[in-house]
């Protein structure tokens, strides 16, 4: 697998990074783990084609990772002519949501005819499921969004990637990160306790359990990002790519 950040970010732009997006290629093509409402540019400045993307993984249903589905739907029907069709996979509630999102931003965009079939997939908690070839698991982490919110553990490749979310501590991250290739966590403050949130202190204490063979920092603040270097952890970055 290959992994480019498209987008490391907050909901709020802190350090002015894009909102949450992951980029994944493997041996059966690509797919996105998230797609937050600032998703289209980083593609559009990455040079990556979104007819491409076979999957786009949800882990919960607030705009800094869901909120760019819109644009990229209205894209692929007018500007980029998609064919294809596409996936979007996440918590019981995302069809529902994906409607609403699409009919506030833009008004009978839902509705309008399309050259491309979307298949809404509603992901069960702890249920390991063959998504287009892609093995994934998703487990309940503790980040009020209206809906389930999940950490996402995928295998495909035969290497294990997970992605936190976000979420405070919940023992749950422990079956989800268990032996990853990589994990990909959030770390929103340094040592600053929050609720629905993981501060790098916290998880420090964790990470010996979870046993990843490389973790990777992201979501940081404006706060973490000023000392994200003290961790002694990798660090995300708009744009860049690993290989796991």
């Amino acid at each position: 697998m290959k992994v480019r950040f498209l987008g490391t970010g907050d909901a709020f732009g802190s350090g002015g990074r894009f909102n949450t997006c992951f980029y994944v290629e493997h041996r059966h093509g690509a797919f996105l783990i998230d797609c937050g409402a600032s998703s289209m540019i980083p593609m559009r400045k990455f040079g990556i084609d979104p007819n491409g993307i076979q999957v786009i993984f949800i882990t919960h249903l607030h705009g800094d990772h869901f909120g760019g589905l819109p644009f990229l739907i209205l894209d692929a029907q007018l500007v980029s002519r998609r064919n294809t069709s596409l996936t979007v996979a996440g918590p019981p509630g995302l069809g529902d949501r994906l409607f609403a999102a699409m009919e506030v931003l833009f008004p009978g965009s839902s509705h309008i005819e399309r050259q491309f079939v979307i298949d809404i997939l509603e992901l069960e908690p702890e249920k390991a499921q063959d998504v287009l070839g892609i093995t994934v698991t998703p487990y309940i982490v503790k980040h009020p969004s209206g809906a389930p919110s999940f950490a996402l553990r995928f295998e495909a490749d035969n290497k294990v990637l997970c992605y936190s979310g976000d979420t405070e501590w919940v023992d749950d991250l422990l079956l989800a990160a268990h032996n990853s290739d990589l994990l990909l966590v959030e770390a929103y403050f340094f040592d600053k306790p929050v609720k629905f949130h993981l501060d790098f202190a916290t998880l420090a204490t964790k990470l010996p359990q979870i046993g990843a063979r490389r973790v990777i920092l992201t979501h940081m603040s404006t706060e973490m990002l000023r000392r994200a270097r003290e961790t002694g952890y990798e660090i995300a970055e708009d744009g860049e790519t690993v290989i796991v």
